[in-house]
């Protein structure tokens, strides 16, 4: 019985060996999340130039941590990579600092605004090697045109204050990576976006609480002057502009009687034309679809009210109001980030789950089915998707 014994164990060893690779397929499949660093889709050999070859995903980290950090996935291998900073810069902090607020790829190289630590972290975006750090207090978020960075920046330190001064957007030269201006917009300016030579710059006023700003400065590039404020509504944070011009911006309300709600502008005339009832935490448009998640907090009821829809910017109506449909959105706790991959329709939620721990990141198909989903670092939050291909480390 021994020797018969002896015998079936090594042929199931032999077995599972010869069939690791399908074990392993199968459980990523089928998974909730995984470790870092696992295979998590089929490796692809063959891709064509030009075309999305990974993403980077910025984790915020919980304030006061200093716990933000840089993970990568290859579609090519399929190998979802955490913490990628740290191990391209052995010589450098492990973790990037408080709270990574924004990551944004212009040219050759990726930026991290690292908005507490108040500096922008450049890398080779090919290597995720550190070039340099750009000092910019309280900074926010990134865009760029013609050579130029544009940051918003609170300006002051990071505190509720109802004298808090007037945020400014700060211009970077990209080729010598040196402030080369600044100029003064609303209070606590927080998303950019440009359209034509005007930036377009969404005021919060979240540290002057409860008298919020309602506007969104214009900026003529040209002569990097404000020009006029468009007044919308209260504690507006998120921006994003269609191919026609159309400017989508979200107010997150007062957290009170105030519900948060998205707006439309016509940036020909600068005039909001259509106020949404849809509430907005963060959107990402991917052709015709503009699709938004909301984590509203409500401080009478004390607790987040979660949506999820999709508005088509033709036809100027709400498609869906759950474009998640396998059921799966009730395993996520707290949708913190979203972005969508324009060449298959792929679209990523994070999960900031406690805000302490680990998150989550989830990939469904265009039809809202979960494809897969992996472990992070603390609060997942931006993505930056990539045409360069990530060379190996050296």
């Amino acid at each position: 019985m021994a020797s018969k014994d002896v015998s079936l164990q090594s042929l199931t060893r032999d077995i599972m060996k010869r069939q690791l690779f399908f074990v392993l397929a199968v459980m990523l499949l089928y998974a909730s999340c995984h470790k870092a660093e696992e295979i998590l889709s089929s490796v692809e050999t063959d891709v064509p130039e030009n075309t999305i070859t990974g993403f980077f995903l910025l984790n915020e980290g919980n304030m006061g941590s200093n716990k933000a950090t840089i993970d990568y996935f290859d579609y090519e291998t399929g190998v979802y990579t955490k913490n990628i900073y740290a191990e391209r810069n052995p010589e450098r902090p492990k973790e990037l600092g408080d709270v990574g607020n924004d990551l944004q790829i212009y040219g050759n190289k990726l930026y991290a605004v690292i908005n507490c630590s108040h500096f922008v972290e450049v890398m080779d975006v090919s290597s995720v090697k550190h070039i340099t750090q750009i000092s910019i207090p309280n900074c926010r978020y990134i865009v760029f045109k013609d050579g130029f960075a544009y940051v918003s920046s609170y300006a002051g330190p990071v505190q509720i204050d109802p004298n808090a001064r007037l945020g400014y957007v700060a211009k970077i030269d990209t080729a010598t990576l040196k402030v080369a201006g600044h100029c003064t917009v609303g209070y606590q300016p927080e998303e950019m976006v440009i359209s034509g030579n005007k930036l377009y710059v969404a005021n919060s006023g979240g540290y002057r609480v409860p008298n919020y700003d309602n506007t969104v400065s214009v900026i003529d590039l040209d002569r990097f002057e404000e020009v006029k404020k468009i007044k919308i509504a209260n504690n507006l944070h998120r921006l994003e502009i269609d191919r026609n011009g159309l400017l989508y911006v979200s107010s997150r309300g007062d957290y009170y009687s105030e519900p948060s709600r998205t707006f439309i502008v016509n940036t020909k005339t600068d005039e909001v034309i259509q106020e949404l009832a849809i509430p907005n935490s963060e959107m990402s448009l991917c052709g015709d679809s503009l699709y938004i998640y909301s984590t509203e907090w409500n401080y009478n009821t004390g607790k987040n009210t979660i949506t999820y829809a999709i508005y088509d910017i033709v036809r100027q109506e709400v498609m869906t109001r759950n474009f998640i449909t396998d059921g799966t959105e009730k395993e996520i706790r707290i949708p913190y980030g979203i972005a969508v991959n324009p060449e298959n329709g792929d679209f990523y939620i994070t999960d900031a789950k406690d805000y302490v721990t680990s998150g989550c990141l989830h990939c469904y198909s265009r039809d809202g089915i979960r494809k897969w989903s992996v472990i992070t670092g603390n609060i997942p939050a931006h993505f930056a998707f990539t045409r360069k291909k990530l060379q190996p480390v050296k």
